[in-house]
């Protein structure tokens, strides 16, 4: 069982510039008690591995190691100049270059009446909705889309309710709390707990594109004092068809969310359902082991455990130290750079190895529930090896290297299924208090 620190931190990324964006159209299964979420792209993403790295560290409340953190303060100081307008030339060099965007892809969400659109990180990984609003203090607000919600008439403030988000490196988020209307993909949730960010860490802050999350772990979590208040989803699921939602996550288009229903043209043979352990508020659960294969030459398998926590809101894939020491030796050249505080390999490297996990069964999933989905057998997801590059990080002029999209989990102390293998699966996320545990369900999909 993994021992998780009450430290939630949400990996955001949204866009302001998204109004020619598509609106997520609800779809209707059933009796009605079902919708989709569409995302949408946003334009200003540049990927950018260590900080993404440093996010998911921070987020679980693990110590920066050293040359990590060196490379984030250098991204930070890079960011206060762009900000501040300081010409580098006079600053003193600067390896990184800040991005307008971390996160790829955003949902759309209405809060208040008449409906304010913001564009929010769905985050499996937290558990409170919270945003940054007219009432964050201005210094910290940088292009920012704003919650207002004096223009909400059906917004009510919690009289002494408070909320505070501690991270890794000590900083914090803190505001406090309405209840709104929420809409999420056509449906609606009139008090839901819209928090409302006063102070906000400077990290978040240099999102320019960003405006806020949706947590989707379990209340338990919920960071809101001194009444912990319920999550988007349990609120809205007793008016589900079923108590699932699913991500179907995307390489390089959007994804969508569905929930209270399980759209079976989305996925290829059956639903493999594992336990989830959600003892510690996030979607917990156990691999049973991987194989790498590198294509038309070799494939190995190894039986062994990988204790993890599903999260859409991290990007990178983060597994035990030698897991992921064992793949890169399968490319040439590959190895640690300190500079870049994680592991990297030649942009033209060729073939990348593909990555699977193995994944479930669930020993009480001995019939197919209620929804139709199915129960599968043990289940090998692969992620392609192409997924596995995120993106050049430096060029010497003779090799250009890449960022790694697999990463060592050493210093979180277990590992994070982020969002490098959920585009390589379709997942469903089920909370049915019939049984004794929520299952997590994975199944192979078209990945073309």
């Amino acid at each position: 069982m993994v021992s998780l620190p009450l430290l939630i931190v949400a990996t955001l990324g949204a866009t302001e510039v998204l109004s020619l964006a598509v609106p997520s159209t609800p779809q209707q299964p059933g009796n009605g008690g079902g919708f989709s979420v569409k995302q949408v792209r946003n334009p200003h993403f540049t990927p950018y591995g260590p900080l993404q790295l440093a996010k998911a560290y921070l987020k679980y409340g693990a110590p920066l190691p050293k040359d990590l953190r060196a490379v984030v303060e250098s991204y930070r100081l890079a960011l206060w100049q762009e900000l501040h307008g300081v010409d580098r030339r006079t600053a003193g060099n600067v390896s990184a270059t800040p991005e307008d965007g971390d996160v790829e892809y955003l949902s759309p969400v209405e809060i208040g009446t008449p409906a304010q659109t913001l564009y929010l990180d769905f985050d499996t990984g937290s558990s409170d909705l919270w945003v940054f609003s007219t009432e964050t203090q201005k210094d910290q607000v940088n292009g920012q889309k704003l919650y207002s919600p004096d223009k909400s008439s059906t917004a009510e403030k919690m009289q002494g309710a408070s909320w505070q988000i501690q991270y890794g490196d000590g900083s914090t988020s803190s505001g406090d709390v309405y209840t709104d209307k929420v809409t999420i993909g056509g449906v609606t949730y009139k008090h839901q707990a819209v928090e409302s960010a006063q102070l906000v860490s400077a990290e978040f802050s240099s999102d320019t594109q960003m405006s806020g999350l949706v947590g989707l772990g379990f209340t338990s979590i919920n960071q809101v004092l001194p009444d912990q208040q319920k999550t988007f989803f349990d609120n809205i699921l007793p008016n589900l068809d079923s108590p699932v939602f699913t991500a179907d996550l995307k390489a390089g288009k959007p994804g969508s969310y569905n929930f209270g229903w399980i759209d079976h043209t989305a996925c290829i043979g059956n639903i493999s359902y594992v336990p989830a352990n959600s003892s510690n508020g996030y979607w917990g659960m156990d691999a049973l082991g991987y194989s790498i294969t590198v294509p038309s030459t070799s494939s190995a398998s190894y039986n062994r455990t990988i204790t993890a926590i599903v999260d859409t809101g991290t990007t990178l894939l983060l597994l035990p130290h030698d897991v992921v020491k064992d793949y890169y030796g399968y490319i040439s050249g590959s190895g640690y750079d300190s500079d870049q505080a994680a592991w990297t390999f030649p942009c033209d490297a060729t073939p990348i190895p593909d990555f699977a996990l193995s994944i479930g069964p669930d020993s009480q999933a001995d019939s197919a529930y209620s929804s139709g989905a199915s129960t599968g057998g043990p289940l090998m997801i692969t992620i392609p090896g192409s997924y596995m590059n995120y993106g050049m990080v430096s060029d010497d002029g003779t090799t250009a290297m890449c960022y790694g999209g697999m990463q060592s989990d050493a210093a979180v102390g277990f590992s994070i299924l982020g969002d490098i293998v959920l585009k390589a699966a379709f997942v469903v996320f089920e909370n049915d208090a019939s049984r004794p545990n929520p299952r997590l369900g994975w199944a192979a999909k078209n990945l073309g």
